[in-house]
């Protein structure tokens, strides 16, 4: 191995890396990015990468958009900050939530601004509750999130997520939250069965989860369209529709985490619209400014508007917020970031290079390292297996990780995720000569992958 740069040296010296081994990062030291143009990334020796996972699903626009730049450096300039605590507000706090208003995938009445996709779903978890007490009902507070789902890493979101690296040692979950099934066709649908059964099955379970709890104390039902960071998980036909018919029989908030899927990922505005989902609250971020300002909101119903305002008439205030919701900056290159999706077409663009992205991941179906080849929209994942026909996994844990590491070395960043899984996630504007490249230099480390895995001796 080779010694650290002098940067890398002190970046070990002074950083703690959010998602690290912070063990063996002192050893390996960080890959430095430099720039960024289009979809590609430039490290610290000049080397190119495709950045293929957006960031972290979020670089929606891509690097270098000026236009986002202008919009940030404008808005600087004639008001650098202010906050909205208090009654105070300013013109792009108001027009970015008329705007969200006017595009959401639901009858929404109001827009709460967070820096988030946590601070969002902390924000969903705190409404909840409030909500319940306001209608007079103190017992009505669970909520029903589900395994491999992902929704943050505050206490209460990190509760919300259905990963074990997120509560291990953190003495989390909280009280309140419980997690029902992954709707996972791959690993969960049973011989025989179909997609629509399978979902059928999920609510069912669904169901006597609440009546075992009792409906009386289930507040609230939260789930991304497609999952993220739990795997990249596509629901089976039917899950939406199956789902919320259980939790409209027993008055369950259905809380739509649209933090990946919204602003055009699937083809469509909100992956709400692409998967039938009747949302009562919404949690939006990353794509909404293209993350070039830290930015997120939680959109609510009339209904949960209303229990606020009667709450804060009661307390003499509405006691949640934070220095930065509704950042005039962030809110000016949000407004920006949706002019450019709706003056660009990106979600129609999306939509049509959706099938050939489609194509080139699912393509990989016949590798032998690959279980499952999955995509939606320009969302996708490789699940990695070490027997094709039982589905069953390697010896030792590492083989996607592994396979992101080849990756990077072949100049495209790519991430393991939960369960072998390695997830693609481009940039919205990638073209589809760039998902061929992206396809290519994915082939040639699986390829290096697979005999890497002969050579450890990783199958069973």
């Amino acid at each position: 191995m080779s010694p650290l740069s002098n940067l890398a040296v002190r970046d070990v010296e002074t950083l703690i890396h959010p998602y690290t081994n912070l063990a063996q990062h002192r050893e390996t030291g960080p890959l430095v990015l430099e720039r960024g143009q289009g979809i590609r990334v430039y490290d610290s020796n000049g080397k190119d990468y495709i950045e293929g996972l957006a960031g972290l699903w979020c670089t929606s626009l891509g690097y270098g958009n000026e236009e986002l730049v202008e919009a940030a450096a404008a808005q600087m300039r004639k008001l650098s900050f202010t906050h909205i605590f208090g009654g105070k507000s300013h013109d792009p706090a108001i027009e970015l939530a008329e705007k969200l208003k006017e595009i959401a995938p639901a009858e929404i009445s109001k827009v709460f601004f967070t820096s988030s996709g946590s601070e969002a779903n902390d924000t969903q978890v705190k409404l909840v509750w409030y909500y319940n007490n306001a209608l007079g009902r103190p017992e009505k507070k669970k909520i029903i999130a589900r395994q491999r789902g992902y929704h943050g890493v505050t206490i209460a979101s990190a509760s919300l997520t259905g990963l074990p690296a997120n509560h291990g040692d953190f003495d989390l979950p909280i009280k309140n939250i419980m997690h029902t099934d992954c709707p996972h066709p791959y690993r969960g649908m049973e011989a025989g069965e179909s997609e629509e059964d399978f979902s059928r099955r999920l609510a069912q379970n669904l169901e006597e989860m609440i009546l075992r709890e009792g409906p009386e104390t289930v507040a609230a039902f939260i789930a991304e369209p497609v999952m993220g960071a739990g795997g990249v998980i596509i629901p089976p036909k039917g899950y939406f529709p199956a789902i919320q018919e259980v939790l409209r029989k027993y008055d369950v908030l259905m809380i739509d985490d649209e933090v990946i899927c919204g602003f055009g990922r699937l083809g469509t505005m909100f992956g709400a619209q692409t998967l039938d989902i009747r949302p009562d609250t919404v949690s939006v971020a990353k794509a909404l400014s293209s993350a070039y300002q830290p930015i997120g909101a939680v959109m609510v119903n009339e209904a949960v508007y209303q229990a606020m305002v009667e709450e804060s008439r009661k307390l003499g205030t509405f006691g949640h917020g934070y220095t930065y919701s509704g950042h005039p900056v962030a809110a000016a290159v949000a407004i920006k970031t949706l002019e450019i999706y709706e003056r660009e077409n990106i979600v129609g663009q999306v939509a049509a290079k959706a099938p050939h992205f489609a194509r080139r991941i699912q393509g990989f179906a016949d590798h032998p390292l690959v279980g499952d080849a999955r995509a939606l929209g320009l969302i996708g994942a490789l699940e990695l297996v070490a027997n094709k026909e039982t589905k069953a996994g390697f010896t030792k844990p590492g083989v996607a990780a592994k396979l992101a590491s080849l990756c990077e070395a072949e100049g495209l960043i790519l991430r393991a995720i939960f369960g072998e899984t390695l997830a693609i996630c481009p940039p919205l504007i990638i073209t589809e000569a760039e998902i061929d490249e992206l396809a290519d230099r994915l082939g040639r480390a699986l390829d290096q992958c697979e005999a890497w895995v002969a050579a450890e001796g990783l199958r069973a």
